[in-house]
């Protein structure tokens, strides 16, 4: 092919790309758009070729030619992102530009086609009949290099100068683990967008795909730009990347996987392309990957809020959460980590947990039963779950009974049979009461889909104040030094409390923390220093009692002024740090005797002083027994409360009735839909009231589902976790609990039918957040009054025939008692008759009439009894034979 003829016209430019050892991209002076560009092909010069990937079944891949790779190299480190002036001319023969390139801004700079072949990485295209001066030139230069044995021309082997690529990796993790997170030299290949960039990795040549840790650009659908209108952005952010990472020397950690593209940071010396992405406003934090991103969450974070705030490009629409609702209060009560009872300056308690938080949560070890779903026995959630207490106990060292702020961020609407929750960032002085929690690790930050804002307006806060709490792992982040509460409950074991009341009377001055007032003279006292729980009466007094409910279901009614004295405790107690004194226990309960003070104030003293309880005898304390007689006078002098009406005499204890006595079963049906029957005869039953509401929840997870569909695989599912999995029977997705993971299989639990079966882990996907916090719709109850024959074939029999009476149909359900496991037991009856399906059980000899001891259920008993009896006559089923029954079977049931 001829040479070009010697360029005329003069335009400068920067270089953009250098393709190969003779061709380079330049990009022209804007002009009112994207800058134009030109891929010029060197004139008079031969590049060696490089080796082009045609994909992973081709057999036509060739190896470089011998310095392929030192030419592009040599002219990639002169000239990216360097001035240039050009001239080209269009080729006769091909679609190619052909020119001459200048280093700098006229043609007095470094001639660069002179410059390679004096390098000897090219070779001099001859054309002996006509030659040009500019040949002439180039071919003496060639001349030189070869005399001087230089690039090509040296004597070294040539497989030493051809690159062995590895065009696909097979294991990436294993790729990642071979590296270990450090910085790898790599050059930028390709741009595909913003956040996406193809490298080679040097110096073993493994070409990668890399998504940017922690944020995401917008791109094009499918991630083809051909033919594609982008994302607005899309192509701003790609030429943004382009001109300063494009053939750059950078250096990559990888750090994690995502279908076989990698994902990691790229360093580069003028700084962090992730955060100038975020701050100029052309990506958006990823959560999902922004934790393992190297320049750190906080930073990212804040880049992106400094965006927002000027409403750059992504977020030139941006409206921010305003807050519609704002009050202020003051602290009365700490529920858990991450709720709060505030009263108003009208005086009305509000419920209000902090926005986009969550508390510390329980983990099963590894020693539980994968089939075991149920807490621990004598499980409390405060002292049990590692850092609840300490979450609590700073919420309450720093803010009860303090004036507070708060701004209502969102509200979660009312779900089943829970009222909405107000999300809410409150503030006390300048401290974001949710931040100081998370900066301690003593909460985690809720993770949100991006386009989610239904979340606290301080959010970036508060994922700020998490990264600072990971890297110093404090609190839930700590690997090591994890809270064990190994608590002693003395508040229900007369004999224990009496056993411990020697070492406990014999410490003075015990420091306690108020957990619960049961009424103005008996509270629930935490002991942190002895990690005991006690209940501790007031002493030397009697305050009026409050209405409470007695075991057996009796209701002892409340005396005059109980409710107020109740009150009084609890306004200067509750949650409240108090000094105890211990004289002695009560005669036949569990409570420790003594003397209470807080802030310095004898409670007992300042109930009687009040006029809500009256001086009893007690064992002579001195000082404080004559405070508490000059009180009562004090206060009877004044009328006060109970003074006002009553004469002074020695107060009568009421008797109290057990109304339990003579009470009358109650009905009160619910409508259920049975969707499930074990094989112990216990079934799973849905409110008809509540079907609705189980319907839009499958839609909208199925809507989500299908707009994000999860990728089969992807999720590691652990025993108890709450997932979603596509039942075999319809092939949609249902609301689960892991029960099992044994390889590839997974045991699931539909917590909104009840029933089990074990999938491929593929069929397993991780449930989105805002399903979570519905409740399962199916739960699980026995028949009451009734059991099983001890026969196998009788008792699958029985089965069957409650299935077929029950199974998918709206039926009354009644409560009748709760069992011994925490299971109801209740009846069933048909809608339209009214009709006991156990009674028709019984009646047809599928099973034995269970006794219990409860009078409410003696006239049905009676009734059972007879359709027993008339089963045993007709010898129906289990009857066959005869009264075939084991005498154990007659033991009283339900207590």
């Amino acid at each position: 092919m001829s040479a070009p003829q010697a360029p005329v016209k003069l335009r400068n430019g920067v270089v953009k790309q250098v393709t190969s050892g003779d061709i380079i991209v330049i990009r022209g002076q804007p002009m009112g758009g994207p800058p134009p560009e030109v891929t010029v092909t060197l004139c008079n010069i031969t590049a060696p070729k490089l080796e082009r990937w045609k994909g992973n079944d081709s057999m036509d891949d060739v190896k470089d030619e011998p310095y392929a790779w030192e030419a592009r190299e040599f002219l990639r480190r002169k000239l990216i992102g360097q001035d240039v002036t050009f001239a080209v001319e269009k080729s006769v023969n091909t679609a190619r530009t052909y020119g001459t390139v200048w280093l700098g801004k006229d043609r007095n700079g470094e001639n660069v086609i002179e410059t390679l072949v004096s390098e000897g990485l090219v070779t001099v295209k001859k054309d002996n009949r006509n030659p040009t001066a500019e040949q002439t030139r180039l071919i003496e230069l060639e001349n030189i290099a070869k005399a001087a044995k230089k690039g090509k021309w040296a004597d070294s082997p040539v497989s030493e100068h051809i690159r062995d690529i590895k065009w696909t990796v097979d294991d990436p993790r294993k790729l990642i683990e071979k590296f270990g997170k450090k910085p790898i030299k790599a050059v930028i290949e390709f741009v595909f967008d913003g956040s996406t960039v193809k490298a080679f990795l040097l110096p073993d040549f493994y070409n990668i795909t890399l998504m940017i840790s922690g944020v995401r650009c917008p791109g094009w659908p499918n991630g083809r730009r051909e033919n594609s209108v982008g994302d607005p952005y899309a192509d701003e952010a790609r030429y943004f990347v382009e001109s300063r990472l494009l053939h750059r020397d950078v250096e990559i950690v990888l750090e994690s996987v995502n279908n076989n593209n990698f994902i990691g940071s790229v360093i580069h010396p003028k700084g962090n392309i992730a955060e100038i992405l975020l701050s100029e406003g052309f990506a958006k934090c990823q959560d999902w990957s922004i934790s393992n991103s190297r320049s750190g969450a906080e930073k990212l974070y804040l880049a992106e809020k400094a965006a927002k705030e000027a409403r750059l490009r992504l977020w030139k629409d941006y409206k921010p959460c305003g807050p519609q609702i704002e009050f202020t209060g003051t602290v009365v009560e700490i529920i858990n980590a991450d709720a709060l009872i505030i009263r108003t300056q009208n005086g009305e308690n509000k419920k209000v947990f902090l926005s986009s938080i969550r508390p510390p949560a329980r983990e099963k070890k590894n020693t539980e039963d994968s089939n075991n779903t149920a807490r621990p026995k004598d499980f409390r959630p405060l002292y049990d779950i590692p850092w609840m207490l300490e979450a609590r106990e700073f919420l309450r060292e720093k803010f009860i009974r303090k004036n507070v702020k708060v701004v209502v961020d969102y509200t979660q609407p009312a779900r089943d049979n829970f009222p909405e929750k107000l999300c809410c960032t409150v503030t006390c002085g300048k401290t974001n009461i949710a931040e100081a929690l998370v900066a301690r690790g003593l909460a985690r930050v809720i993770k949100y889909r991006q386009n989610d804002d239904q979340r606290s307006s301080h959010y970036n806060l508060l994922q700020v104040a998490e990264s600072k709490a990971e890297k110093s792992q404090h609190g839930l982040h700590a690997k090591k030094d994890i809270p064990v509460h190994r608590i002693v409950d003395l508040s229900n074991d007369p004999s224990k409390a009496k056993a411990f009341l020697t070492s406990l009377k014999r410490a003075q001055g015990i420091r306690a923390v108020v957990e619960f007032v049961t009424s103005g003279s008996r509270l629930k006292l935490f002991l942190p220093k002895e990690d005991y729980v006690i209940t501790f009466v007031l002493a030397g007094i009697r305050t009026p009692r409050c209405q409470r409910t007695l075991p057996g279901g009796g209701v002892v009614k409340a005396d005059e002024y109980g409710e107020k004295a109740l009150a009084f405790t609890k306004e200067h107690c509750f949650q409240r740090d108090v000094e105890i004194k211990i004289e002695s226990t009560e005669t036949k309960l569990s409570g420790f005797i003594g003397w209470l003070t807080v802030n310095d104030v004898n409670m007992s003293v300042a109930l009687v002083e009040e006029g809500l309880a009256e001086v009893v005898n007690f064992q002579d304390s001195g000082e404080i027994t004559r405070s508490l007689k000059a009180a009562e006078e004090r206060a009877k002098t004044k009328m006060l409360n109970i003074w006002k009406t009553r004469a002074e005499m020695p107060v009568e204890t009421d008797k109290i009735v057990d109304e339990k006595e003579g009470q009358e079963r109650k009905i009160d049906y619910q409508k259920v839909v049975i969707s499930e029957v074990t094989d112990d005869l216990h079934f799973y039953a849905q409110s008809v009231d509540q079907g609705s509401m189980l319907e839009n929840l499958l839609l909208q997870l199925r809507q989500e589902l299908s707009a994000n569909p999860p990728l089969p695989g992807a999720y590691k599912p652990t025993r108890g976790d709450l997932a979603v999995a596509k039942f075999t029977g319809d092939d949609q997705w249902y609301r689960v609990k892991t029960e099992k993971v044994s390889g590839t299989n997974v045991s699931v639990f539909y917590i909104d039918y009840g029933n089990r079966e074990t999938v491929h882990v593929t069929r397993v996907a991780d449930l989105p957040a805002r399903f979570a916090t519905d409740k399962p719709y199916a739960h699980e109850y026995a028949l009451a009054c009734v059991t099983l024959p001890s026969d196998a074939d009788d008792k699958r029999a029985a089965v069957e025939a409650f299935k077929e009476d029950v199974l998918d149909k709206i039926l009354l359900l009644n409560v009748e008692y709760k069992l011994s496991s925490n299971l109801t037991a209740v009846t069933l009856a048909h809608t339209n008759t009214n009709y006991d399906i156990g009674k028709g059980l019984i009646s047809d000899g599928y099973v034995h009439v269970q006794k219990h001891r409860d009078r409410r259920l003696t006239k049905l008993i009676e009734e059972y009894k007879k359709a027993e009896e008339d089963a045993k006559h007709n010898h129906r089923n289990i009857w066959m034979y005869g009264d075939v029954r084991p005498e154990d079977d007659d033991k009283e049931f339900g207590l």
